[in-house]
């Protein structure tokens, strides 16, 4: 009797502690852990929202880039950091539902050791290939791989774009040989000068490429056609199913991170990612704005870690480095 008075005292204690830590939240600065280096995808997005945090929440919004580690590193600072709102995490697709896949014994778990607070925005995807290929949509693309298989590969950088050129392999029934180049300005330019047949890249960093001809889109993976390109069907549209796919950056905060903040902090990014500058200056990153509840961020991640995790082990996806 005396432990259970003990426990609830306890319990008591730690909520009250807690509810007056998310009243006073925030008092000092907040950093976010970004798992690339400055000037990459994710890092360019959360910039975008940074000045709307500090407004919002009336503290410094620090950017904290940790690359390398195949994002072990930045995911780790913020797993160990302890639960306060103070640490946060620039979150990934690849990070969080496609590594768990690929690593076994990663270091941390997902939906165990992060809370999500919010998905910021989307990366539209479309399947691409060199403008002089003899395809015109993407039924002739898969006949066309199935008919000359010694002319089947597809270009990308990291795991994301493999695994998702995989995830093409098996809709399709198809074989590509994926080549793996360090940047995405490598692997357009290999797309471009024909070394590579086909490519599962996001828009932005094939939009020069696309606008001026030098590579064509055969569909989009989203559910919806892209306002930059209407004439590019969707994936459904150009006949195939279950393949839609969108990169995505969100923001997480360690287990145990009282509700209040978690609460404070997505209501702080849903407004900035609403803000008109913030949502035109996505938009001509060719990226999505979002915003969202942290419930609907949670059932992505499941969503997606259960989809990962049957594409490699049903795939047999061995990562080239």
């Amino acid at each position: 009797m005396i432990a259970v008075r003990v426990a609830a005292f306890l319990a008591l204690t730690i909520a009250s502690v807690q509810a007056q830590d998310a009243k006073d939240y925030p008092n000092r600065p907040i950093h976010i852990v970004v798992g690339n280096a400055a000037g990459g995808g994710t890092d360019t997005v959360v910039r975008l929202v940074q000045n709307k945090l500090q407004e919002r929440l009336g503290r410094p919004v620090v950017i904290d880039n940790r690359p390398g580690g195949n994002n072990l590193i930045a995911v780790q600072a913020v797993t160990k950091a302890p639960p306060d709102g103070y640490t946060l995490l620039a979150g990934t697709m690849g990070m969080l539902t496609i590594n768990p896949a690929l690593f076994p014994n990663l270091p941390y778990d997902t939906m165990r050791d992060l809370i999500p607070i919010s998905i910021i925005c989307s990366y539209p995807v479309v399947i691409a290939v060199n403008a002089a290929a003899p395809v015109k949509n993407l039924q002739e693309l898969i006949a066309y791989i199935k008919a000359n298989p010694e002319k089947a590969n597809a270009g990308g950088t990291g795991s994301v774009y493999q695994i998702a050129t995989k995830l093409f392999e098996m809709r399709t029934g198809t074989k590509l040989q994926f080549i793996t180049y360090r940047s995405h300005t490598e692997s357009l330019t290999g797309l471009m000068r024909g070394d590579t047949l086909m490519a599962v890249v996001d828009t932005a960093p094939v939009a020069g490429p696309l606008t001026d001809g030098r590579v064509r889109a055969l569909a989009v993976l989203s559910p919806q056609r892209l306002p930059n390109y209407p004439d590019v069907p969707t994936i459904a549209e150009a006949g195939l199913k279950d393949f839609e796919l969108e990169l995505w950056a969100g923001l997480l905060a360690p287990a145990g991170t009282p509700e209040a903040i978690v609460r404070k902090l997505n209501e702080a990014v849903v407004d900035a990612v609403k803000s008109e500058d913030v949502r035109k200056a996505m938009i001509n990153l060719e990226v999505v704005p979002i915003g969202g509840t942290s419930a609907d961020y949670a059932a992505r991640l499941r969503r997606e870690i259960a989809m990962w995790a049957d594409v490699v082990k049903t795939g047999n996806i061995e990562i080239q480095r």
